[in-house]
Parts: structure tokens; C-alpha cells; sequence
């Protein structure tokens, strides 16, 4: 039975109509036309689905929509407005994405990990992309990719 939800997304208040136990992800993209969160296993194994809910990672491909109510949902096109950010820059000139399928993902735990340190080891980075599937093999760059960005944010902050 479909209801009126309020949600915080990406800073603005919107209203949706759907059934509470719709999965997040299909209300990001259906409803709101967010496109940058992908469904991939649909079994929150791959990471492509991931968003951040009070800054913290989450899968939406399982994710009840009624479960995010009240909370701040942040999802690629919420972290990249107006510019693109660090992550996304290191990205492009480590090379780290092939198909991109994955990338959305992976940009939003990247950031989750870069504002919560913004000096991680590669153990740190390694952990914080282990819940992400990329079928082209480019893991190594990818972490240089973090590296790279977690660079640039800390120069931004000591000038």
C-alpha cells in the first residue's frame, strides 16, 4: 500500500508516493530521477547501489525507503554539485575506471572515508572499498585514486 513519505535528499525536502518497504534505490531513480546509484546484485554485495545515510555508506538496493525517513540521504549528484569533487578528479587521473558501472559506489565511500580521515593508510582504503565489486581489475588504481584525492583535500584545507 503506496504512502506519502517526506525524505531528505541531497539537502531538499520531496515528497514520494510508494509502498514503505520499497527499496531505496528504485525511489532514488525512479521517483527522483537520481541516476548515480546503479542496481547491480540487488543483494547489497557489489556496492554499486551505495549512498550515503548521515554521511555513512549504505547499500539502497535493500533498503526500505521507510527505514531513511527523518535521515539525510546523500547520492552522487548531492556530493558532486557544482564541482566535481576530489575523489571523482583522482579518479580520472589515475585512470581507475573502465566500464564505470562501479565508480558511483565507490565515490561515495571514498568520500565517507576521506571526511572521516583524511589521512588513510592503504589498509584503510582497501577496507573502505572492500564492499565494492569492479570487474575490470582496476583495484590498485582506484587506491592510488584515494591517495591521490586525500592529498589534494588536505592541501585544500592547509591553504
Amino acid at each position: 500500500m503506496s504512502e506519502n513519505l517526506e525524505l531528505h535528499v541531497n539537502g531538499q525536502h520531496v515528497r514520494v508516493q510508494a509502498d514503505p518497504d520499497t527499496p531505496l534505490l528504485y525511489v532514488l531513480r525512479n521517483q527522483l530521477g537520481l541516476k548515480g546509484a546503479h542496481f547491480g546484485c540487488g543483494l547489497e554485495q557489489c556496492g554499486a547501489c551505495m549512498v550515503l545515510v548521515d554521511g555513512d555508506p549504505v547499500f539502497a538496493c535493500n533498503r526500505a525507503v521507510s527505514a531513511i525517513v527523518g535521515r539525510e540521504v546523500t547520492t552522487l549528484e548531492g556530493l558532486t554539485q557544482g564541482a566535481p569533487h576530489p575523489i571523482q578528479e583522482a579518479l580520472v587521473a589515475e585512470q581507475a575506471g573502465q566500464c564505470g558501472y562501479c565508480l558511483g559506489g565507490i565515490i561515495m565511500s571514498a568520500a565517507a572515508l576521506l571526511r572521516d580521515n583524511p589521512n588513510p593508510g592503504r589498509a584503510e582504503i582497501v577496507a573502505a572499498l572492500d564492499k565494492h565489486l569492479c570487474r575490470c581489475g582496476a583495484h590498485n588504481r582506484m587506491i592510488r585514486a584515494v591517495q591521490r584525492a586525500a592529498a589534494a583535500l588536505r592541501n585544500t584545507h592547509d591553504t
